[in-house]
């Protein structure tokens, strides 16, 4: 898998995995070919009726108060872009995408003139989004008990378990959490859902995965 590649260059060798559909399969793959890789797995057993929101919250006690960098496991990088959201500035960090062209299914982003990020879903106004999150975050030990707290409080709602894990980011920029949007256009990074998207990803990188 490239992105645990691009991990264990950036000197990063503790890694926790959400998992859920085919999850015996990821963590003979990952066993096999990162035996050096502190990989500690979670398992989300409703994977099936829930999303990212719910699913980021069950990495809690494995995370607890430290900083991390999260990452949608659908997304292929370059290793540049995880080098540069280490060495930023910013405590919290989403890396946004200023030149996709924005539809209904990305997740569009709004900033202030102070770079700070004001919204971050799926129904902001593609003209008012200054780009896309591509699903790459680092979220300081401090940010990380608030946005953990504020999981918990979502998902004893039912409703929200089909919440993105954005839906927290916001809550918390509501009670004026700062997290701030770093420009990675230029790089090469691609989301797959699909197997066109597969097929993309395996030429923009000309490789197989």
């Amino acid at each position: 898998m490239m992105m645990i590649s691009h991990i264990q260059d950036c000197e990063i060798n503790e890694v926790v995995f959400v998992l859920g559909y085919l999850q015996e399969q990821i963590k003979d793959y990952v066993k096999t070919k990162f035996p050096d890789l502190n990989a500690c797995f979670v398992t989300n057993d409703k994977y099936a009726e829930t999303n990212t929101g719910f699913s980021l919250m069950l990495s809690k006690d494995l995370i607890k108060g430290a900083a991390f960098v999260k990452f949608d496991a659908d997304v292929v990088f370059d290793k540049e872009i995880l080098e540069k959201l280490i060495e930023c500035e910013y405590g919290n960090c989403l890396c946004i995408d200023k030149s996709i062209n924005l539809d209904a299914e990305e997740i569009k982003v709004i900033v202030d003139d102070q770079n700070r990020v004001v919204k971050a879903n799926k129904t902001v106004n593609p003209q008012d989004a200054v780009g896309e999150s591509i699903g790459i975050e680092k979220i300081s030990g401090g940010t990380a008990v608030l946005l953990f707290a504020e999981l918990k409080i979502m998902m004893e709602d039912g409703q929200n378990h089909q919440a993105y894990y954005e839906a927290a980011y916001e809550r918390l920029i509501e009670k004026d959490v700062p997290f701030y949007a770093l420009d990675i256009s230029g790089f090469k990074g691609t989301e797959i859902d699909t197997k066109e998207d597969f097929i993309t990803a395996e030429k923009i990188y000309n490789q197989n995965f």
